[in-house]
């Protein structure tokens, strides 16, 4: 069970989210009043107590609370895929591929492989760190960094990101075509 404050929903019934425990199945989702939330449910969305997930709400004083079950739905299939460390021809031009249409379509122009390269060269340094070093706006690269991630390239850690293995494999065969 998770408890939220919007404007608006922002996920749907059935759809999948992708959290650091696996893919979460979203599924009733009703709108409630701070009445209608109980000790119990505030605890099954993993708080000690209601008045703690109500003091969670703090930052968002308007909206509408939002009660949403969600259920566990698999692994996360991201981790299979970036703990890959070969590539065939296909797979590597595949990927090559999804990268470049990134950069074609991005107001930014060619940021991909520069993203990459950043990360190799500084393991475990946090978006404002690779946002100095690169000239890209922190939430426009965390964002970014997160397509990276969606494509098994890098790893996210509680602070910073890293490439994982098919990222550096990926990179190498890069760098072998160049």
């Amino acid at each position: 069970m998770a408890f939220r404050k919007w404007q608006k929903v922002s996920v749907k019934t059935g759809s999948l989210l992708h959290t650091s425990v696996g893919l979460l199945e979203i599924g009733k989702i009703e709108a409630v009043s701070e009445n209608d939330i109980s000790d119990k449910e505030a605890v099954q969305a993993g708080f000690t107590e209601k008045k703690q997930l109500l003091k969670s709400f703090t930052h968002n004083s308007t909206g509408t609370i939002f009660k949403i079950s969600v259920r566990y739905h698999a692994e996360d299939p991201r981790i299979k895929l970036r703990e890959q460390t070969g590539l065939s021809e296909q797979q590597f031009e595949e990927l090559k591929g999804r990268l470049e249409r990134l950069d074609l379509y991005s107001k930014q122009g060619h940021w991909t492989e520069k993203i990459l390269l950043t990360i190799k060269d500084n393991p475990n340094l946090h978006a404002i760190g690779i946002a100095k070093l690169t000239g890209f706006e922190k939430e426009w690269l965390k964002l970014n960094i997160r397509k990276l991630k969606n494509l098994g390239l890098t790893i996210s850690h509680n602070v910073g990101y890293r490439l994982s293995p098919l990222g550096e494999h990926f990179i190498e065969e890069l760098k072998g075509e160049q």
